[in-house]
């Protein structure tokens, strides 16, 4: 995924209210920005830090840039929470998940289960006959790390995401095969495991829902200010059971 534009560093002044953040260009101009991220950024939020921005040229937008990267320890680590998806899409359709290679059709934003909408549906129908099931793909946005090497979901109460894990528990259940795929927007991490202690909820009912059937993929990125790319899988510790 390019950026359509060259980025812009500044400096982060402080981010508030969960979508917004003033930063400082290099040329002391200050500017708030859009920050499309509802979590918390913890650990990437620290007045002072090495931000970029991108630029929008709609003239509808109130907020014309927002905050796409952040540095932190010498890392290029991506907030934009709108990310993944398209992450996710790219990857797939260049064959760079091959746990989920081999399905003809790719569809976003389907609806299914109780007033949900499923990320990325994947199918064949050319081998309907073969009863191979539809593939429903949740994706998640990660970039927490405070454990050298450690990524770790979610970074903040997350009852939407627990939500989505008992959706595709129902999934499972029906015959259907469900796929929970974290996309890790950074490149220092090793593995990832559920920030238990930050939302013991959504830990427990990932536990529950890999027991169930779900599956569970986590994959980096390569990051820097033009592009960011899908690079490799890591492993995922659920935790204990």
């Amino acid at each position: 995924m390019r950026f359509p534009s060259p980025l812009r560093a500044g400096r982060l002044i402080k981010r508030y209210k969960r979508f917004l953040a003033d930063v400082a260009f290099e040329d002391g101009t200050e500017v708030t920005a859009h920050c499309a991220n509802p979590g918390s950024m913890m650990g990437l939020s620290t007045p002072g830090m090495p931000v970029w921005l991108s630029r929008s040229e709609s003239k509808t937008r109130k907020l014309p840039f927002s905050l796409e990267l952040v540095e932190v320890d010498g890392v290029l680590t991506a907030i934009n929470t709108g990310n993944p998806n398209k992450l996710a899409e790219e990857a797939l359709r260049r064959g760079a998940i091959p746990e989920l290679a081999g399905y003809a059709d790719l569809a976003r934003e389907r609806k299914y289960g109780e007033n949900s909408r499923i990320d990325i549906l994947l199918s064949d129908p050319a081998h309907a006959q073969r009863r191979r099931p539809d593939c429903y793909v949740e994706i998640k946005n990660v970039h927490l790390v405070r454990e050298p090497g450690l990524a770790e979901f979610p970074d903040s109460v997350t009852t939407r995401g627990a939500k989505h894990l008992a959706e595709l528990t129902r999934v499972v259940a029906a015959g259907g095969r469900a796929v929970m795929l974290y996309i890790v927007q950074r490149g220092d991490c090793r593995r990832l495991r559920p920030a238990a202690d930050l939302d013991p909820a959504y830990a427990d009912a990932l536990i529950k829902a890999t027991d169930a059937g779900v599956e569970t993929l986590c994959y980096d990125c390569d990051v820097t200010t033009e592009e960011i790319v899908v690079r490799r899988a890591l492993p995922v510790d659920v935790g204990a059971r």
